[in-house]
This record gives C-alpha cells, sequence and structure tokens, in this order.
C-alpha cells in the first residue's frame, strides 16, 4: 500500500545501505520495496538502485540515488524520544559509530549527511517544566551537551 504522505530522502548513490542501517538500528522499522532504474539516468545506469521504500519507527520514508546534485541539511532532521540513557546512548552510538559526526544540544549526523536528533523524554519535560526557572536550568544544561546526559538534565532542573 503506497502512503498518502512519505518523506523522500537524497542519497548520491547509498539509499539502500542506509535504509538497511536505519533498519537495523531503529525499532519499528522495516526495507521495503527496491525499485531498479528501467533505464539510464543523469547519475546512474539502468538496473541500478534508484529508490528504496523504508520505514523509520513507522515513519514511511522513500531513499532516492539521486546523484551529486544536492547534500542533506540540518534543516530537515528526524527527531527520536528517547526513553533513557541507555536508549539515548544506544542510538547516538550507533549513528555517530557507523561514521557519523556528533553536533550538539542532542543532534548528530549519520554518515550519509542525515540529521538526528536523539532527545531523551526526560529533556522535553524538563524543558518545557511549568516552574520557569527549573526549564531555563535544564535548557541551560542541555546547551552545554553534545549527546544528552539525561542524570545531568535531571540534576539540573531539580537545581
Amino acid at each position: 500500500m503506497i502512503s498518502k504522505n512519505t518523506i523522500c530522502l537524497w542519497y548520491e548513490d547509498s539509499a539502500l545501505e542506509a535504509a538497511q542501517f536505519y533498519a537495523q538500528t531503529f525499532p519499528n522499522s522495516a526495507v521495503g520495496a527496491i525499485l531498479h532504474a528501467p533505464g539510464d539516468y543523469p547519475s546512474g545506469k539502468q538496473g541500478d538502485v534508484l529508490t528504496v521504500e523504508f520505514t523509520v519507527i513507522g515513519v514511511p520514508c522513500v531513499g532516492l540515488n539521486g546523484g551529486t546534485a544536492f547534500k542533506q541539511t540540518e534543516a530537515f532532521s528526524f527527531q527520536i524520544a528517547t526513553e533513557d540513557q541507555a536508549e539515548t546512548d544506544r542510538l547516538w552510538n550507533a549513528i555517530v559509530g557507523n561514521g557519523g559526526q556528533e553536533s550538539a544540544c542532542g543532534w548528530c549526523k549519520d554518515k550519509w549527511g542525515l540529521s538526528w536528533q536523539i532527545t531523551p523524554r526526560v529533556l522535553l519535560e524538563a524543558i518545557a517544566d511549568p516552574d520557569r526557572a527549573a526549564a531555563k536550568r535544564a535548557f541551560d544544561a542541555m546547551m552545554q551537551m553534545r549527546k544528552i546526559d539525561v542524570a545531568a538534565i535531571e540534576a539540573a532542573r531539580r537545581g
């Protein structure tokens, strides 16, 4: 069944590799149909993988092997809400440890340039705290982090 709305992600030539990594890394994720090009196209030849359908935590996506014309930017990211430090560490380390790179405030990029926000629910709750001083302390703590440290966020929130 074709989804009414699907996120299309542009890859140079490694959409299948990326989709397989996401399916192995994130729960409720899978690789679906693989479409091979029926003819030559500007960045590939007949028979090359053109598109790959996949899901990331239940979100339908398609990876397009479109060549070098466009690159991923931080203007698009997946925000993944994690339940605890162990899940945060596992996902962060999978992305960064597979050729990705760290950024700030829970953001990282995978080796294909796609941005991810690995965001513990504790952080989301802390910065939305009705006690604005507690929210600011948690926010200020987050601003000093790369990977989010759940214990440090909780400590900052408490003051």
